[in-house]
């Protein structure tokens, strides 16, 4: 059994914490906002009061927050009172500038720390089914497989170099978000030349170019069904995380750039608090 907090109990850090009870292990949570975190009082966990609080003697301590700013802010108050050889699992999509801070605020302090975000959503969270990009110190491994383990299907350790696997997941984030624009695009287009786009599901249905993704999130769009998994409005963030991993790496953002701008246009629509299926109003339907 591990001792962990998890700090930041939205959509993904909820699901995480009843991922790591129902495997056994001792969890202790906050949020910034409370009420988020009272709920998980009744799968087990000790609802902490504080931050600090919910890191004292914990082995580790995850963060899932929505960016860099709230990370860094919530490890500033619990720095001082750091408990002696916890690892600190940074799992909220930063970006690489982001990932540096979190290095530089690290060393700067002693602590142990993985860059460690995830392949998943809502659903996988819960279940335990998380994918797990992990860069940093081989020898910190065995502290954390454990919870590692619970949380997710499968831990990918990319490298010894803190940041590659915020790196390797703005790559697939970059694929995810045109995933989702081109089932949009497509659904819109049948829709608007006056076919029923359930259509265009069954027709790529079995074959090379279909996904189990492709039909969650087309099934989304043509049932107007978008209770999030991942609000479109983190998809505009990390997108634009995307953008400047672009720019550092000399690669094209042409793609990256029309889909900011679809994104910014379903949430300009009122859509930001949704799925990010309901992308596809900003393709005409």
């Amino acid at each position: 059994m591990t001792s962990v907090a998890v700090l930041g109990t939205g959509i993904m850090g909820a699901g995480m914490a009843r991922s790591l009870l129902r495997e056994g292990h001792d969890v202790a949570v906050w949020n910034r906002s409370p009420e988020k975190a009272k709920p998980l009082a009744h799968d087990g966990a000790t609802v902490a009061g504080s931050a600090a609080e919910a890191v004292a003697g914990a082995e580790v301590v995850v963060t899932m927050f929505f960016d860099i700013e709230p990370v860094l802010s919530v490890m500033a108050d619990v720095a001082e009172s750091w408990p002696a050889g916890a690892v600190w699992v940074q799992s909220s999509t930063v970006g690489i500038e982001g990932t540096r801070r979190v290095a530089s605020f690290a060393a700067e302090r002693g602590i142990d720390v993985l860059d460690a975000p995830v392949l998943g959503t809502k659903a996988p969270a819960e279940n335990g089914k998380l994918v797990w990009l992990v860069s940093g110190p081989s020898a910190l491994r065995d502290k954390v497989s454990a919870a590692f383990d619970a949380m997710g299907s499968r831990t990918q350790w990319v490298s010894e170099t803190l940041g590659d696997g915020s790196k390797l997941k703005l790559a697939v984030n970059a694929w995810i978000g045109t995933m989702v624009n081109g089932v949009a695009q497509s659904i819109a287009l049948a829709r608007g030349l006056g076919l029923d786009p359930q259509q265009f599901l069954e027709a790529v249905e079995g074959q090379a170019v279909d996904s189990p993704y492709l039909q969650l999130k087309g099934k989304a769009m043509v049932t107007g069904d978008f209770a999030p998994s991942f609000q479109l409005d983190g998809v505009i963030k990390d997108t634009e995380l995307i953008r400047d991993a672009m720019t550092e790496a000399g690669t094209a953002t042409t793609l990256a750039d029309a889909i900011a701008d679809r994104l910014a246009a379903a949430s300009g629509a009122g859509h930001g608090k949704e799925d990010m299926a309901a992308v596809v109003y900003a393709y005409g339907t």
